[in-house]
This record gives C-alpha cells, sequence and structure tokens, in this order.
C-alpha cells in the first residue's frame, strides 16, 4: 500500500431503511455508484427528540439546491426506528434521504462519538454526539474527505463550510 493509500479513509459500506427522497432501501454502495454523484454527505444525528437535529435538516432542506448543483447527495441517518424516522419526514418532507437506524450499528460503526460511557450508551440523548462526513464518490469507491465531530449537542457545522468543502473537491 502507499502512502496516498494510506491516506484515503474507506468507509463501511452500509444499507438502511429509507423514509424520504431516494431509494428505499438506501445503500451507500448505490448511491456512490451514481455517476451524477460526486459527493455524498452524511449527517450523523442524536436523536429523534433533538432540537438542533430538526433546525440542522431543515436549514438543509432549504438550501439542498446548492448541494444537488454541486452534484453532492445529502442523506441525514437518524438512530431511531423507522416509525420515528417517518414522523421527522411527515413534518419536514425533506428532499433528501433520511434514514432509520434503529440499533445504530452503522452509527455506530461510524465512530460516531458517545460521551458519558454506558450511560450514554443507553440514552442517545445524553450521550451520542452529532456528526456530519463528506465523502468524495468521484472514483465510485467512498472516501471520507470531511469530518466534523460535534462537541457538545449543538455542535455542528455551518452550512457553508460543508459547501465549501464539496466545492473544493470539485476543485481537485
Amino acid at each position: 500500500m502507499s502512502d496516498a493509500d494510506a491516506a484515503v479513509e474507506r468507509v463501511p459500506d452500509f444499507e438502511l431503511p429509507n423514509v424520504a427522497a431516494g431509494p428505499d432501501p438506501f445503500s451507500l454502495a448505490a448511491a456512490a455508484a451514481d455517476p451524477d454523484t460526486d459527493a455524498i454527505v452524511l449527517l450523523f444525528q442524536r436523536d429523534y427528540h433533538c432540537g438542533n437535529c430538526r433546525k440542522q435538516v431543515q436549514v438543509i432542506a432549504e438550501r439542498y439546491d446548492e448541494f444537488a448543483a454541486l452534484n453532492a447527495s445529502v442523506v441525514s441517518i437518524l438512530p431511531e426506528p423507522v416509525e420515528r424516522a417517518r414522523e421527522w419526514q411527515s413534518s419536514y418532507d425533506l428532499p433528501f434521504a433520511l434514514l432509520a437506524d434503529p440499533d445504530a450499528d452503522v452509527s455506530d460503526a461510524y465512530d460516531q462519538p458517545v460521551r458519558f460511557g454506558v450511560l450514554g450508551s443507553l440514552h442517545d440523548l445524553v450521550g451520542r454526539m452529532p456528526v456530519a462526513m463528506v465523502l468524495d464518490v468521484r472514483s465510485g469507491e467512498p472516501v471520507v474527505a470531511y469530518t466534523y465531530e460535534g462537541r457538545m449537542p449543538a455542535d455542528r457545522p455551518e452550512i457553508d463550510d460543508l459547501l465549501a468543502e464539496i466545492d473544493s473537491l470539485r476543485a481537485d
């Protein structure tokens, strides 16, 4: 493996139920293989009740055309059952994928931080921190181009920062 290969952080593939735009179930491999997609933004949410999570998906929905103009897809991953994800979709009518991850398997596979040890792992409202990732999928193989790990429940990247990261991929 070359140094360049070592610097590339490949991501685990996954398939989850999707209650919003796009295919159901959603497959990362299939999304990455889309020739019209250069980047995928993964938003790992805290939980159903999180007001900051709800605000984030609404703001991104309002600006989704800016992501689409950069050939980027947005995928929000909610560590909740399908029924709870459907409630979000009913409330917000998101123009991007909203995935249910009821056992938080994908969130855990992507190392979404959880605070407060066992207590945090038992109660996502207390422990799970938000994460945003931009995946470069131009090669058809998703690799991490940018990661933002929230240190507090409200700590999230600015939408303009996510768009700038995607735009910088296109400049490479």
